[in-house]
């Protein structure tokens, strides 16, 4: 059977197929009765549009890049989902690229992105420069999602992460714990900043004085984890509990506490950050700070489509939830 083109839908409808064409494209003026014509014959005929070649008509190439740091994170996937889902039953498709939390692939993805010609662009996190992201959103619409950036505020959307591990922290202290050890993400991150923040505000508020000694820098990745965990089971010094910068990193130690004998949370307490999909599967489950990623996702996706059609929007609140699991236990004494 022969495909439907603009020139049947014309013919159906009983106008030329430059109405068409412009009705589909948001451009004509022509009667109610003329456009519901057309929409008529449209269904009558099954006729799909070619979205693309629309979009190159206007000068558009319908696509959104989106940079993540990590594709083959559970946390950046989870986001990702949530933009794809956003853009879903919209004209734009998502192009996702990787920066590798390098600063200079990351500039190297954006030229990728801007060279495909991208409507607009989603950053995930990274260190490009505050300079550059405003040259960007002076050009392209562009959406900002776990980073800060002077200037662009309003175009950036971020979680507490400082109430977040306050949160894990007040926990672990309710439940008795006074040594407690900190493994922080890569600390070029404002994420991870924000997380020691709250550490340390906990610490002050309950009266605990800091222990520089029990505070390790890891980089948000399993093998750092382990290996902080190993640096602090060597150093000799007591601890009762651990707050992980990220969940992935959580893995890493619970290793390293396994093959030193110990036990969790018989022995160290544990909470990670972030409550990655495989967290509530692991043995013990993992207490930890949630994050909405996937709504995290989702907003930004939606707020990239406002800019797109030149419209305002605001970014809803989203807040981190501490998840309560057996990985956390009362000190016995």
């Amino acid at each position: 059977m022969e495909k439907p083109t603009i020139a049947h839908v014309a013919q159906v409808a009983g106008v030329s197929p430059s109405t068409v064409s412009r009705i589909l494209n948001g451009t004509a003026r022509v009667t109610p009765q003329k456009q519901a014509a057309v929409h008529r014959a449209i269904a009558q005929l099954g006729y799909q549009p070619n979205v693309i070649a629309q979009g190159l008509a206007r000068g558009r190439s319908m696509s959104v890049g989106v940079l993540v740091q990590d594709i083959s994170s559970p946390f950046f996937g989870s986001i990702l989902h949530g933009i794809e889902k956003a853009l879903q039953g919209s004209p734009y498709q998502p192009v996702f690229i990787d920066g590798h939390w390098r600063a200079d692939q990351e500039d190297a993805a954006i030229s990728v992105l801007m060279g495909r010609q991208v409507d607009a662009l989603i950053i995930v996190g990274g260190t490009v420069s505050d300079v550059r992201l405003r040259e960007i959103a002076a050009h392209l619409p562009l959406i900002l999602l776990g980073r800060k950036a002077e200037g662009l505020e309003r175009r950036t959307l971020r979680v507490n992460h400082r109430q977040g591990a306050y949160l894990a922290m007040r926990h672990l202290i309710d439940l008795g714990h006074t040594r407690i050890a900190h493994i922080t993400g890569d600390e070029t991150h404002p994420d991870a900043r924000d997380r020691l923040d709250g550490y340390l505000a906990a610490l002050e508020d309950a009266r605990i004085p800091f222990d520089p000694r029990l505070l390790v820098h890891g980089d948000f990745h399993e093998a750092s984890g382990q290996h902080c965990a190993e640096a602090l089971l060597e150093s000799g010094q007591r601890f009762s509990a651990i707050f992980v910068g990220n969940d992935q990193m959580a893995y890493g130690v619970q290793l390293a506490l396994y093959r030193h004998g110990l036990r969790v949370p018989d022995d160290v307490s544990l909470v990670g950050f972030d409550d990655q999909p495989f967290s509530a599967y692991t043995v013990p489950p993992l207490t930890t700070v949630r994050q909405p990623t996937t709504e995290m996702g989702l907003a930004a996706g939606h707020a990239v489509l406002k800019l797109l059609e030149g419209e305002d929007f605001v970014f809803p609140d989203l807040e981190v939830r501490l998840m309560l699991r057996d990985s956390t236990a009362r000190l016995q004494r």
